[in-house]
């Protein structure tokens, strides 16, 4: 590697882990009024179906009757890229009580050590494979102060249990909007939608390996969108290609399956459980040949039987939105605060 590709990869590692460390978080004496469940979440304005997670986790406990909030690094900042209400507080502003609940990404990996003693720590591990990101060789989580911890699929949780055998581990699955992430009435034209962030090489890599078979298509790639730019964008193409990778869950396939997408690609572990053969393709992880392979016959197939790719698409977002309901989140979700927020009233 040329010297300065090395001065530059250690010097986004170093900007990434200053984004990593937690606020200065500043603890009462006493309680002020009924405990609180804080989520605490880093200042990215960059979309992040993490971070509409906990938005969506603090809105579900506030309706519950149990008093929540998302709590930011900075004085006024708050997600941008969705349409929300949600509380959201800022850390130099907050007291934390020993009766109050602090969620702690698992993004604070590195920095566990510096939380505060006085609220009751839940972990709240999106992604399991990012345990480790960012720490020194040897050293582990501190997750031994950690009352409880929550994650969002049950591959993720295997990897927690078999990691930290004395950490409890809850799983509450995520949900889909079905109002906003739903098949189109007709028949989308000729496109292929795909998220390059995480696999930009590979994403390259596929689209010159199909070369001139992508003529009559337009290739959709969605970077930066809004939540729903996102949903109209996936509602307009009949095929979507996921390139997860080592993925909690696999938001993105999930969302593209509720919107009718026949989806081809990398599950990336934790989206394993979303794939169905009946209407999708699992590839496994890495092999882009047969990732393209299986979208040029996606491809072809729509070409000849639109109506049958569409058929298996509106399959996959019955699938999806079932295994990703709104009321399954809530019920587990507050099935998990009924046990460790037992001072809250629980609607």
């Amino acid at each position: 590697m040329h010297p300065l590709s090395r001065f530059a990869k250690r010097l986004s590692s170093s900007r990434e882990l200053r984004r990593r460390r937690p606020p200065r978080l500043r603890t009462a004496a006493a309680a002020d009024g009924p405990p609180t469940v804080y989520y605490l979440c880093p200042d990215y304005q960059e979309p992040s179906g993490g971070i509409r997670v906990i938005y969506r986790h603090v809105d579900i406990l506030e309706q519950a009757g149990i008093p929540a909030a998302v709590l930011h690094h900075r004085t006024g900042f708050a997600a941008r890229w969705f349409e929300h209400s949600t509380r959201v507080l800022a850390a130099p502003r907050v007291r934390l009580s020993s009766a109050d609940l602090l969620v702690v990404p698992e993004i604070y990996g590195p920095f566990l050590e510096r939380l505060p003693r006085e609220p009751t720590l839940i972990g709240f591990n999106q992604n399991a494979y990012l345990t480790y990101q960012h720490m020194k060789s040897g050293r582990l989580p501190a997750y031994d102060r950690f009352a409880a911890a929550l994650t969002v699929s049950p591959d993720s949780a295997e990897y927690l249990r078999f990691a930290f055998p004395d950490l409890e581990v809850s799983v509450v699955g995520n949900a889909i909007d079905g109002e906003r992430f739903h098949p189109a009435a007709g028949p989308p034209p000729r496109r292929l939608a795909l998220l390059p962030g995480k696999r930009p090489r590979e994403a390259d890599e596929l689209l010159r390996l199909l070369g001139e078979r992508l003529s009559g298509w337009e290739v959709v790639r969605i970077e930066g969108a809004s939540e729903q730019e996102v949903a109209a964008a996936l509602r307009g193409a009949p095929i979507f290609v996921a390139l997860g990778l080592r993925e909690g869950f696999g938001l993105p396939a999930a969302e593209a399956m509720a919107s009718g997408c026949f989806v081809v690609g990398f599950p990336g572990f934790g989206g394993r459980d979303l794939f169905a053969a009946d209407c999708s393709r699992a590839v496994e992880d890495g092999d882009v040949l047969t990732l393209a392979r299986e979208v040029a016959a996606a491809m072809g197939r729509y070409e000849r039987e639109p109506e049958a790719v569409r058929e298996a698409g509106a399959r996959a977002a019955r699938r999806t939105l079932e295994i990703c309901s709104p009321r399954r989140q809530r019920e587990e979700l507050l099935s998990f605060y009924r046990k460790h927020a037992p001072g809250a009233a629980v609607d």
